[in-house]
């Protein structure tokens, strides 16, 4: 048969399940200029950067052109040329140009393709206007001026996290990416993810930094500051500095972070074999009563916070165990100061990570003391590196350091945390000495799945079932089967991100698709080069149990509980306000349980009953999101009276009841 070829710049490409002419371009060794293009999302084609010539046809998009044989494509014609610069500049006379103190300055994708193109001025008039930066999310920040409108973060939150924190409002020039009642980020339902801090091309979305509060700790001579290092850190921050994904680089970090003035340099991994021995433990318990089954792991903040709001039902579920991170902190607080001879609150933990969420985590009232928290900051991989520079590190000529003992002693199951499955296979590493009676073995059957993988394991005389998930749109689709018993696990993994921690919203932004599955094969690596591999085989672990955690201060220490969260926080929100006599006063609750049993199709047929009888200037209709798991949904309050359970028709009476009173 005939192979398929495209014709690109002069150069025969072979058609070979690519989507769409980029991803052939792509092949060939045209990087063509795109915003809006991820492979992961659908195809926007907003930007139109990525504009070909194809001979018969005239100018089309590539992302959303489909390859044929035999086509001819030009990829750099003067018209193209010029029509992609006027874009740019358009763009830039729209958006914020105070690039040398924007966050992203250096990896902006408007800012290298502005250079790219060769554009040194602007012909157009400055139309930008100035609009609040939003800091209200103790992990994102929002810069809406320096928004270009391609999009990527309201997809991405929608098609991959199922959330639709984001949205597009209003229309033409007015068009803005906004939130929900125009609320601040950290109001609204947004989980922390931060994955649409990855596809952002600009600063309308960067990290929260934490960067200056870390040097002032460090500074301050009567703070003891210590450091910990999440697992996926040290195969990612390398890219920072040319290496590979992958490349382990967890002994120059150790020595960069010594020299950058942490007084004690610890691994995460250390909190992660307490994890896997105490979520272990829950799991063993739960399958021997077989209550509360599956047992979903709760080391994901963002998917913590998304059960939270979506699924309250479910929390029981939820393993109680802390992340490594919030472990690591509160046995450091716990036991630091008093081997160090200094109080709680000039002992400064610091953390790594690879995830914004977790400097949300960082802030939750349940892991504070007296409001002192376990983990003071939470800085990212990017944030890492930025100190690291300004430092004036030369990483490369780093010699390789060695953690402190014995918070940086660490096995192979922990290693393995920041790949998806690799919690799962942690935990049952751990279990299946008991249940295999000493037998250890791995389970590479729960790795480098995407989306979903299920599976059936055996271990011992014990059959399991097991779910790896990734993404929170995935998650949604695996626990609405369980609601509905058409699908029944034993365990359950997930990760918010897509191949989890290594593909954090944290993590280096690369345009290399085999980023992650790199640094998730670095961190395999790293567990092979391990002297253990089953969590409760670290020898500190051991001795600190036996010496200094009995069992209901390891469980103070070490576990905690969820409630039902508000996916909305503040005051009720107006949705219909009279101009003349208040006689009606409306407020129906939109919290999770009354949403889910149709609040919002109540309200919309109460407003058409109030217009289609003129009664706008007399009612005043407010929203409320209680948050309580209730089941009496939807409720109602009229004129101060509470319908639960409340129909169209119960409403309808009792508002005539109201304007005959």
């Amino acid at each position: 048969m005939k192979t398929q070829t495209v014709m690109i710049d002069r150069t025969t490409v072979p058609i070979e399940g690519e989507r769409n002419l980029l991803e052939l371009c792509r092949k060939a060794g045209v990087e063509l200029p795109t915003f809006c293009y991820h492979s992961e999302i659908s195809i926007y084609g907003a930007c139109r950067m990525c504009m070909v010539e194809v001979e018969g046809r005239g100018i089309v998009p590539a992302c959303s052109t489909k390859a044929e044989d035999g086509m001819v494509l030009h990829t750099n014609t003067k018209q193209i040329r010029n029509l992609r610069k006027v874009i740019i500049e358009l763009m830039l006379a729209s958006h914020d140009q105070n690039c040398t103190t924007c966050p992203k300055s250096g990896d902006c994708r408007l800012q290298s393709i502005a250079k790219q193109l060769d554009i040194t001025t602007v012909r157009f008039k400055q139309v930008s206007s100035a609009k609040p930066t939003d800091l209200s999310s103790d992990a994102i920040v929002r810069n809406p001026s320096k928004c270009i409108l391609c999009g990527d973060c309201v997809r991405v939150c929608e098609e991959i996290q199922s959330v639709g924190a984001l949205g597009f409002a209003y229309r033409g020039v007015q068009a803005q990416v906004g939130t929900c009642f125009n609320k601040g980020i950290g109001e609204i339902e947004c989980v922390g993810c931060g994955q649409c801090v990855k596809v952002c091309p600009v600063g309308a979305l960067t990290p929260k930094h934490q960067i200056s509060g870390v040097w002032e700790a460090i500074y301050d001579k009567s703070k003891t500051v210590v450091v910990q290092i999440a697992p996926s850190v040290r195969v990612a921050l390398g890219e920072y500095f040319g290496k590979e994904p992958g490349s382990l680089t967890v002994g120059r970090i150790v020595t960069a972070l010594r020299r950058m003035g942490f007084d004690r340099v610890y691994d995460t991994n250390f909190g992660a074999d307490f994890t896997v021995v105490e979520e272990g433990k829950e799991f063993l318990e739960r399958r021997r009563t077989g209550e509360n089954l599956p047992q979903f792991t709760s080391c994901c903040p963002a998917w913590v916070k998304f059960a939270e709001q979506y699924y309250p039902d479910f929390l029981t579920n939820l393993s109680s165990c802390r992340s490594p991170q919030a472990i690591f902190g509160s046995l450091c607080k716990a036991f630091l100061p008093k081997e160090l001879g200094i109080t709680r609150e000039n002992l400064v933990v610091v953390s790594v990570m690879p995830c914004t969420a977790k400097k949300f985590e960082a802030n939750r009232a349940e892991f504070k003391t007296n409001g002192n928290p376990d983990v003071d900051f939470v800085i990212t991989n990017n944030e890492l590196a930025l100190m690291m520079k300004e430092n004036g590190i030369d990483f490369d000529r780093l010699e390789l350091g060695s953690f402190d003992m014995p918070f940086g002693f660490s096995t192979g199951g922990a290693a393995i945390f920041g790949a998806s499955g690799g919690v799962s296979e942690a935990v049952l590493r751990f279990a299946g000495e008991t249940l295999a009676k000493g037998s250890a073995q791995e389970f590479k059957q729960l790795r480098g799945g995407e989306g979903i993988t299920t599976t059936e394991i055996t271990v011992g005389s014990e059959t399991l079932r097991l779910a790896v998930v990734s993404g929170l749109a995935n998650a949604r689709e695996l626990i609405d089967r369980i609601r509905k018993g058409e699908a029944h696990y034993d365990l359950v993994e997930v990760m918010a991100c897509c191949g989890g921690c290594v593909n954090g919203g944290g993590q280096p932004i690369t345009g290399d698709r085999t980023a992650v599955s790199k640094r998730a094969k670095g961190l395999y690596e790293n567990d092979k080069m391990l002297q253990f591999h089953i969590s409760s085989e670290n020898p500190y672990l051991q001795q600190m149990y036996a010496e200094s955690l009995p069992h209901k201060k390891a469980h103070e220490l070490m576990h905690t509980v969820y409630e039902n969260r508000k996916r909305i926080t503040q005051e009720d929100i107006i949705l219909e306000e009279s101009s003349g006599e208040k006689a009606l006063s409306l407020e129906i609750c939109f919290g999770t349980s009354c949403f889910l049993r149709g609040s919002q199709k109540l309200y919309k047929d109460l407003m058409t009953y109030i217009r289609e009888n003129k009664l706008e200037d007399m009612v005043e209709f407010k929203a409320n999101f209680c948050g309580k798991q209730c089941k009496k949904g939807p409720v109602l309050n009229i004129n101060g009276k509470v319908l639960e359970r409340c129909t169209f028709d119960g409403a309808k009476a009792e508002i005539l009841t109201s304007l005959h009173k």
